[in-house]
């Protein structure tokens, strides 16, 4: 569990437990901020007493895979995102759930899984201690805009790899089965990417609703910015899947492509070896025919061969099937 409390934008307190919570928003003007990694049943309905947290919301916070999204309670807000990160050493997405509690001078965040590190929050909140006077929006935009910056690196990755997968789609070669294997989970990464991402629009957006009066007038500014890169991400997001499609299509056509131009081969191969079997067939009846039992038929059936033989080479080849 980590704390802290600010009166104006001068940090007064840190690292205080939950029953002390009470004490520093009792006078109405300190900010507080508590935040819990994983935290057990017992420690949240602790802090639920002591803020008075919707049981709902509670009851959301400590369960697994939500989905992004603003609640509206009489008393709070809560907002649920997902942090999203690419790792480049096992090419997989890193997810991380954030839960936050939003009231009038407090914010509660909390975390589940490894792919988000409340440090860089909290170095961003004391790089802007001007800031610090728009209350707990100010709070909550820093972690919101952390987050979503890591969807653009998460972006600039997946974009990296398909260009690497559109290079290599007109090796002459076969996808071996790990790389076949590589590309589906990768897909499924990028589906998931645009499941957790995409929502994050209504979440902007519900928070910068002006009929609610929560957001202070300095930080609409901000609230439009980080709008906008969630825009961005939804529209990158959908262009890669866009390419994701084409990827694969052109795949399959190149696939076919290429199982055609080998059943040309075999069957113009196939044809080839027809002609001798044919006229050696025929010259092998046990019937009198013209040549029979004479050196000229022997020739005269070879140079036929020979001819239609190399004949069909010629013409196919012409054709590019061999």
């Amino acid at each position: 569990m980590v704390s802290r409390a600010w009166k104006g934008d001068t940090v007064v307190a840190s690292d205080f437990p939950i029953a002390d919570v009470s004490q520093h928003l009792v006078h109405g003007d300190q900010m507080v901020w508590i935040h819990l990694d994983s935290p057990d049943a017992d420690t949240l309905h602790q802090l639920a007493r002591e803020l008075e947290l919707h049981e709902l919301a509670v009851e959301d916070a400590l369960s697994e895979h939500q989905r992004p999204k603003l609640d509206r309670y009489p008393t709070h807000s809560f907002v649920t995102c997902h942090s999203l990160q690419w790792t480049d050493t096992t090419e997989r997405l890193a997810t991380a759930e954030i839960d936050c509690f939003i009231g009038p001078h407090w914010l509660v965040t909390v975390t589940k899984g490894e792919a988000f590190s409340i440090d860089e929050v909290r170095e961003r909140w004391d790089q802007y201690p001007h800031l610090l006077s728009c209350g707990v929006k100010f709070l909550l935009y820093v972690l919101l805009d952390t987050v979503v910056d890591g969807y653009f690196a998460a972006v600039a990755a997946f974009d990296d790899y398909y260009d690497e997968v559109s290079a290599g789609l007109f090796v002459d070669e076969p996808l071996d089965p790990r790389q076949q294997q590589d590309w589906f989970e990768t897909r499924r990464a990028l589906v998931q990417f645009h499941r957790l991402a995409s929502p994050m629009r209504e979440v902007t957006s519900g928070l910068m609703r002006r009929d609610q009066g929560d957001i202070e007038e300095p930080l609409y500014p901000y609230y439009q910015d980080l709008y906008d890169h969630v825009l961005r991400i939804i529209e990158s997001t959908d262009a890669l899947r866009d390419l994701l499609s084409t990827i694969v299509e052109t795949n399959l056509s190149l696939r076919d492509y290429r199982q055609n131009q080998i059943m040309k081969k075999v069957t113009s191969w196939a044809a080839i070896i027809a002609v001798p079997t044919l006229v050696t067939g025929y010259y092998g009846m046990n019937v009198p025919y013209p040549g029979f039992a004479r050196h000229w038929g022997v020739w005269f059936a070879t140079g036929m061969m020979v001819v239609f033989v190399a004949a069909l080479w010629a013409m196919f080849r012409r054709k590019d099937w061999l």
